[in-house]
């Protein structure tokens, strides 16, 4: 097997992470309480601003030779074209932008693997074997993110079927994205911190617009103890893949 075929294997891989989690789906009930949902949108807060800051920030600061401009326009274009596209969204707007906002950001996740499958084909210190376990890394953490796309998007009323190839299809961007950056490498590269801080940006703004309002009547805190565990999960998945 060609060391280019390996390559587009290893990209598809975080797709596969994505998959799984949208199948949770499959396990839900179709009436679920109030308790119950406040732990899933303080879920969804805590993996997307744990994504948003270890996932995206710390990466475009590591990749950035000036970070604080680099992340700085990035993460404010980001932020302001999520005002923008709230402005023109109307109905099912906060699952709209809970969508657009993970999908936005498997892109540069999706980048910075073919980065790393890059590095392998032209022999740049990356091993295969260290390309891949890159890949199942960002496939692992793909798993949350995946059911904070088909669970919403099923209890709005549609078939779980039907989420669980919402959720999957999230995730269909992070190969195609993968994939023009292993063929587009020394082009992409320079742009891929103000790709990952501009995902950011997009990110925060939908947690703090249109997620952190669902669980301020939270009595019994079940929305701030499932932010807890979310950011937690996505913290730990970040650190040790």
């Amino acid at each position: 097997m060609t060391k280019f075929l390996y390559s587009l294997i290893g990209i598809i891989i975080p797709l596969i992470g994505t998959s799984i989690g949208s199948m949770f789906v499959f396990f839900m009930k179709k009436n679920i309480s109030s308790k119950i949902n406040k732990l899933m949108i303080g879920f969804s807060i805590g993996v997307m601003l744990a994504s948003s800051i270890f996932s995206l920030i710390i990466p475009a600061i590591e990749l950035s030779s000036v970070p604080f401009i680099s992340v700085t326009i990035g993460f404010c274009f980001g932020y302001i074209i999520l005002i923008m596209i709230n402005k023109l969204t109307s109905k099912n707007k906060k699952l709209d932008m809970l969508s657009f906002s993970v999908t936005l950001h498997n892109i540069p996740e999706g980048m910075a693997v073919g980065v790393c499958f890059a590095s392998y084909l032209v022999g740049n210190k990356i091993t295969l074997v260290g390309a891949l376990v890159f890949a199942i890394g960002i496939a692992i953490q793909n798993i949350p993110e995946g059911s904070i796309i088909s669970i919403p998007i099923y209890n709005k009323g549609y078939s779980k079927f039907k989420s669980f190839i919402y959720g999957v299809l999230s995730g269909v961007v992070e190969p195609i994205s993968g994939f023009i950056t292993l063929i587009l490498i020394n082009y992409v590269m320079p742009m891929l911190p103000y790709f990952l801080s501009f995902a950011s940006g997009a990110m925060i703004y939908v947690i703090f617009s249109e997620l952190t309002h669902e669980i301020d009547d939270d009595k019994n805190c079940y929305g701030l103890f499932g932010l807890l565990i979310g950011f937690i999960l996505m913290m730990v998945l970040d650190i040790v893949s």
